[in-house]
């Protein structure tokens, strides 16, 4: 009569001969596809992930795009109460920066121009315009990018003709929000490594607990000549089909939310937000994030399980 093993041994050892054969390897690792909490925290990790990338891209493009637009700018104003006097200072002064090597352009911006850039800043306040004297601006454009030694240089040039001139750089109006946009821009990324790290930490934990569960399985796989890297090898399947469903559904949610914002931003018609669209590396870029993700998720899980049967054993 042949030998027979308990039930509880057969089962296990069972399942420990299939996991080596390859035939249901995902069965040390108990739960169904996209049925478990884990597929789900990596899609929402996913979708924050490539929100919180958008973002930093975005910002990355409005600070390259204006410091490419403001480096040769420069801004002069004629600072003069009487009107005939200013306009002929700024006249006198656009006519010798024109004939000026470094001058790309001079062009004195129109009063229609000026009115509707300080409008919201007098709104309400009837004849205010009239009282104050607004000042003749000059919108210099140069070959170069603006040093401090070319400003200087501008400066005693147009005082010659127009001594009511203020000659200030156009980079220098927008340090302030040059620097919160650097600061966003740190903390979307600050952010994108959060989000990995939470990643990461929910596979750990997830590995984890499914070892604990599959203690004695795992034992009868050893016995039965299995190596540690086999073991990780099944548990890093396991959790790399479920980094992938959760990975396309987390990109999916968020590149709708990236579409969604930046159609409220386009709406806004501001410059600075005009040049944060989206080019079509940054669009590969957020294609790879869910990659990323699973890579990560692949990685952490087999650490991890090399790491505790180690302990374990």
């Amino acid at each position: 009569m042949a030998l027979r093993l308990p039930p509880v041994f057969g089962g296990s050892l069972a399942r420990g001969l299939r996991s080596l054969s390859g035939m249901s390897e995902a069965e040390l690792v108990p739960k169904a596809r996209l049925a478990g909490p884990m597929p789900w925290v990596i899609a929402i990790m996913v979708a924050l992930t490539v929100v919180a990338t958008a973002a930093g891209l975005a910002l990355s493009n409005i600070a390259g795009n204006a410091a490419d637009e403001l480096s040769g700018g420069v801004t002069i104003q004629i600072v003069e109460a009487n009107p005939t006097t200013r306009l002929q200072q700024a006249e006198a002064a656009v006519a010798r920066l024109n004939r000026t090597p470094r001058v790309e352009a001079a062009t004195i911006v129109s009063e229609d121009e000026v009115e509707r850039l300080i409008e919201p800043w007098l709104s309400g306040l009837s004849g205010v315009q009239q009282d104050i004297p607004v000042p003749a601006l000059i919108d210099v454009r140069m070959r170069d990018p603006v040093t401090g030694e070319t400003l200087g240089a501008l400066r005693r040039l147009v005082r010659e003709v127009a001594p009511a001139a203020r000659v200030d750089a156009q980079s220098t109006w927008l340090g302030p929000v040059f620097a919160t946009i650097d600061s966003l821009r740190l903390l979307s990324f600050a952010l994108v490594g959060m989000l990995a790290a939470a990643l990461a930490a929910s596979v750990l934990l997830a590995v984890r607990n499914a070892l604990g569960s599959n203690r004695d399985t795992i034992e009868i796989v050893h016995l039965l000549g299995g190596t540690d890297h086999q073991i990780a090898r099944v548990f890093q399947r396991s959790v790399g089909f479920d980094a992938a469903g959760g990975g396309t559904i987390g990109l999916g949610l968020g590149l709708i939310a990236v579409l969604l914002l930046g159609r409220q931003f386009a709406g806004l018609g501001a410059g600075l937000v005009s040049g944060g669209a989206l080019g079509w590396i940054d669009w590969i870029l957020l294609a790879l994030v869910p990659l990323a993700g699973i890579g990560l998720a692949m990685i952490t899980a087999r650490l991890t399980v090399l790491r505790a049967l180690r302990e374990m054993l």
